[in-house]
């Protein structure tokens, strides 16, 4: 049942009704100053909202949430002493990954995660974003760590609050997700190889508003940035 919820791609169906003519597949980020394209290889939230603009894209993560959550919400109010609603976002975030509907190209589950880690500990998940957004923008001044850290802060907050059960957890959706992460992985390696890996991150950040919004978010508040020199 997580699976199947979580192989529901709402990236694709709010696009399809939005902007029939775009395939989400197909998509690509134009490197800055340059002819030259990369495709985004992603189908989530992030690059619906680079078609459709930020507020329908955040309706998609919306949904992307609500497809586990809710899943989670029943497994835990029938099976209160088990661990079951954890298996369901499990399998739920690799559904949404690789979703069996649309040959196994979904995408990275950012708020999957998330909606997760709300019914879990609403708690955490707010201070584990707080802390991963502070350590990212105002200390380390990167925009892909601000990103990234609050996946990180999870595994000790839920190693904390839930013991042995909630470490396994938070490591598994990690791996998870960094499995996900590998075609851009690779992206990014040929991109830093062939010299053109700025003018791509460039182009992320003028083409999806999200990327954008952090990174303006960044360079206000990073408190270290007149003793370093950044390009």
């Amino acid at each position: 049942m997580g699976y199947l919820a979580g192989s529901i791609s709402f990236a694709r169906v709010i696009t399809r009704l939005a902007a029939p003519g775009v395939d989400l597949t197909k998509l690509q980020v134009q490197l800055e100053n340059s002819t030259q394209t990369e495709a985004v290889g992603i189908v989530g939230a992030n690059a619906a909202s680079m078609v459709l603009g930020p507020r329908l894209g955040l309706i998609v993560a919306l949904l992307d949430m609500l497809k586990v959550v809710l899943p989670m919400v029943v497994f835990r109010w029938l099976y209160p002493d088990h661990y079951y609603h954890m298996i369901v976002s499990v399998v739920g975030l690799v559904g949404h990954n690789w979703p069996i509907f649309y040959h196994f190209k979904g995408g990275r589950g950012f708020a999957v995660i998330f909606g997760s880690f709300i019914v879990l500990d609403w708690i955490g998940a707010i201070l584990c974003t707080l802390g991963g957004l502070a350590i990212g923008m105002m200390i380390i001044g990167n925009t892909m760590i601000a990103y990234l850290s609050w996946l990180w802060l999870m595994i000790p907050w839920m190693a904390w609050q839930e013991g042995r059960a909630g470490l396994v957890y938070a490591l598994v959706i990690n791996l998870i997700f960094v499995l996900a992460t590998i075609p851009e992985i690779k992206i990014m390696i040929r991109m830093r190889r062939e010299g053109t890996y700025q003018a791509y991150m460039n182009g992320l950040y003028n083409s999806s508003p999200r990327w954008r919004g952090m990174k303006k978010m960044t360079d206000r508040i990073w408190l270290l940035s007149p003793l370093f020199h950044r390009k």
